[in-house]
């Protein structure tokens, strides 16, 4: 147990940060969860407060509104994923595997993202958002700062020369536009994303176009 005497002045304090740090965390998991499970009609502040074991108070203190619960959620979640992504293929590939190899193992990686949690819940959010003016506006800022995230975070994955080359960008650009409708299909024909025939498709794109 810890003995706040013994530990200072600001142990209880950090301790209370820390507690409402995991509530949070809680909160924004099961607002996830509950979207992709219910979708967005069904992932109320009643049902996300039930899956989080919080408070009405404690939910409503870190999010008063259900549109910003949810947008700030799924954004985390695409946060986390998008670092755990690259650290996963930067522990992959390192600094050893080169050419054509990163391409592949970098493209592979970049589609398989594409059918994690973070999507179907963005999916569910860029939905609403067409008739529901306030989620646009919550979300919008948003999607543009993920958006340097995960190009930046491309850019790291396949590493020189392929960041620096002067086509990188439309590359880059077109592979994720690409890869997001491709995967829509998948919410209605389920199927194994990692023998999608497209995949081949993109690795021969990516190392045609920047291979010169």
């Amino acid at each position: 147990m810890l003995d706040l005497a013994e530990a200072g002045p600001g142990a209880g304090l950090r301790t209370r940060a820390q507690r409402a740090e995991d509530g949070r965390a809680r909160i924004l998991d099961a607002a996830v969860g509950c979207l992709v499970a219910e979708g967005y009609s069904g992932a109320s502040t009643l049902a996300i407060q039930a899956a989080a074991d919080v408070s009405r108070g404690r939910l409503l203190h870190h999010f008063p509104s259900r549109d910003l619960l949810l947008v700030a959620a799924a954004q985390h979640l695409a946060t986390q994923r998008v670092r755990d992504t690259e650290d996963r293929v930067l522990a992959l590939v390192g600094s050893e595997v080169r050419g054509g190899d990163r391409i592949d193992r970098v493209v592979e990686a970049l589609w398989a993202s594409f059918h994690e949690q973070h999507y179907w819940a963005a999916l569910e959010l860029w939905a609403a958002a067409r008739t529901h003016p306030e989620i646009a506006a919550a979300l919008l800022p948003e999607e543009r700062r993920l958006g340097r995230v995960i190009r930046a975070s491309i850019a790291r994955m396949l590493g020189e020369p392929y960041s620096s080359h002067p086509r990188f960008r439309q590359v880059r650009d077109l592979l994720l536009t690409s890869m997001r409708g491709a995967a829509l299909t998948y919410a209605f024909d389920s199927r194994d994303a990692a023998s999608d025939p497209m995949v081949a498709q993109w690795q021969d794109l990516v190392r045609t176009l920047l291979s010169d």
